[in-house]
């Protein structure tokens, strides 16, 4: 933590120890010895919009406190690999619960972060909901950070890509003491999972507090899973479910993961893709050599690796693999009619990102995220810029991610994709390859199986599904793009797989720099989606 933040956390220690543990938490008190007895009361006094209204009254004076719960939150490094400071997430995260009245289970995985469960009954309350959202966090290369500390929250007045400034975290108290709020909707926290995926857990645990504070009762009993190894694959995530099957009694699952649409309106999704992942070893001399005194004779491993990828898409993108969109579940004439019905803003997205020419084919990317794709995550070969050398290198890789969407097995996915590489003539293994190998195959691949799983997609025409769109547009007057699909990967499959449907509601901006450096949360839309909560967790029924 550096001094500024330390600073700031002493501040604030000192300044909510009455904010977060006297008025919030006696409020929190209150509902969990009895206080919430009755049910729908915040709705039947004016529906999901004036929840939002008596929420945001509630954050705007309990600004500071919020940002500093997740600001210390997001101090603690969070890579799934990293287990003594996953474990530290964890105890966090069932503090935080706990300060709520939550009632908390662990369920511990083998060296990693446990599943964090959490739950709060609602007295007469006729459904139950659960909250699935991820703490852990993608790795982070702390030399491609505009400030250099991933996990050293960074408070800026905008975007860097907009000139945002550094600033001083304000005050818990400005926003009490100035009778309106401290924090503007510009301004942005930049850190490691900022955005993806601890942002949510805070806006959750907001939502819950604003209500408790305004009298207004949830409308439903609350469930919370909270993993510790999304960004690793979720590899443990399906077995630790099936062993705990006794706690996943619910009506719906909401998956907080994912960012709103790039126009900046709130969104629903109802699918997900899936994913599987592989590396690419390709390989030349047994040692680097000199590109003067074996150039033209040695075998390039960077250029063949590069023929090998570029000839697995065609120039629009589309990808050549015999057979690769041949599973694919068209959409329904539902998700069809919402599809159309979403904001097309491709054009200014492509100016911001100074693309000229999208690959695609013509086609908008809402209609590209419904299906199948490859992408090339990461390239290495030898070295280059002031480290270049003039070399024939040894051997070069590559990481590829590809996209499933619904009806397509990553089994079969991974098969596709190794059987072409396997047509192109190269000899396919699992291992470094021997000299005897070496000496007898021109071409050979190492093929390293990371695995993956399949994608998932709840009907949209099901009551829950219906009643989710009705909340959703009351609650942001007509604002919300409803989604068929959203283009990332959570493992909702696990669930759906229970019986149980499961609907998207992220609240992050798009533009968070999501699995890269300089990740970050616009507060303005972190704002939203404690509203969007808090109305959900008050009024959801069907």
């Amino acid at each position: 933590m550096n001094h500024r933040m330390a600073i700031v956390v002493a501040a604030v220690v000192a300044g909510c120890v009455a904010l977060a543990g006297g008025t919030a938490l006696r409020a929190q008190s209150a509902q969990v010895s009895g206080g919430d007895q009755s049910r729908g009361t915040g709705l039947a006094a004016g529906g999901a919009a004036q929840v939002v209204r008596q929420v945001r009254e509630y954050r705007v004076q309990h600004e500071g406190a919020i940002v500093y719960e997740l600001a210390k939150f997001l101090a603690i490094p969070n890579v799934a690999s990293d287990e003594v400071n996953i474990q530290k997430n964890a105890a966090r995260l069932l503090e935080m619960l706990k300060a709520r009245g939550v009632e908390t289970e662990v369920l511990p995985i083998a060296g990693r972060g446990p599943v964090v469960f959490g739950k709060l009954t609602t007295p007469g309350a006729k459904r139950t909901v659960i909250f699935y959202a991820h703490y852990d966090g993608q790795p982070v290369d702390a030399a491609a950070w505009t400030d250099g500390k991933p996990f050293e929250p960074v408070l800026r007045n905008n975007s860097i890509e907009a000139g945002g400034k550094r600033i001083p975290f304000p005050n818990p108290d400005a926003s009490d003491a100035a009778g309106a709020a401290a924090y503007q909707d510009d301004w942005r926290v930049y850190a490691r999972s900022a955005s993806d995926d601890k942002s949510p857990i805070v806006a959750i645990l907001a939502a819950i507090d604003a209500l408790r504070a305004q009298k207004i009762p949830l409308g439903v009993n609350v469930k919370m899973i909270f993993e510790g190894e999304e960004e690793a694959g979720s590899t443990n995530l399906e077995r630790t479910m099936q062993a705990h099957k006794n706690l996943l009694g619910a009506d719906l699952l909401i998956t907080c993961d994912g960012p709103v649409h790039p126009s900046g309106r709130p969104m629903l999704f109802f699918g997900n893709r899936g994913d599987v992942g592989l590396d690419v070893t390709v390989y030349g001399p047994v040692r680097a050599l000199h590109s003067g005194h074996y150039g033209n004779w040695a075998p390039n491993p960077a250029m063949e690796l590069s023929r090998l990828l570029a000839s697995m898409t065609g120039s629009s993108g589309r990808v050549t693999i015999p057979g690769y969109y041949d599973d694919v579940v068209p959409l329904s004439a539902l998700e069809k009619e919402w599809l159309s019905k979403m904001p097309d803003n491709d054009a200014e997205l492509a100016h911001d990102l100074g693309i000229a020419k999208p690959d695609g084919g013509g086609k908008q990317l809402a209609e590209l995220l419904q299906q199948p794709s490859l992408n090339i995550r990461g390239l290495n070969s030898a070295y280059v810029g002031t480290r270049a050398q003039n070399v024939v290198p040894d051997k070069a890789e590559a990481s590829i991610d590809a996209r499933l969407v619904k009806g397509e097995d990553p089994r079969k996915k991974y098969e596709q994709i190794v059987g072409f590489i396997r047509g192109q003539g190269y000899f396919v293994v699992d291992h470094e390859p021997t000299m005897d190998e070496r000496r007898a195959h021109a071409l050979i691949a190492k093929i390293v199986d990371e695995g993956g799983y399949r994608a998932s997609r709840t009907a949209m025409d099901l009551p829950v599904s219906k009643a989710m769109i009705a909340l959703a547009q009351e609650a942001t007057d007509g604002r919300a793009v409803i989604a068929p699909a959203l283009g990332g990967s959570v493992p909702m499959y696990i669930f759906e797989d229970m019986g149980l449907p499961w609907i998207g509601l992220p609240i992050v901006n798009y533009d968070n720099h999501q699995h890269s450096s300089d990740e970050n949360l616009r507060l303005g839309h972190f704002w939203n989606g404690v509203e969007l909560y808090g109305a959900v967790l008050a009024g959801l029924d069907w």
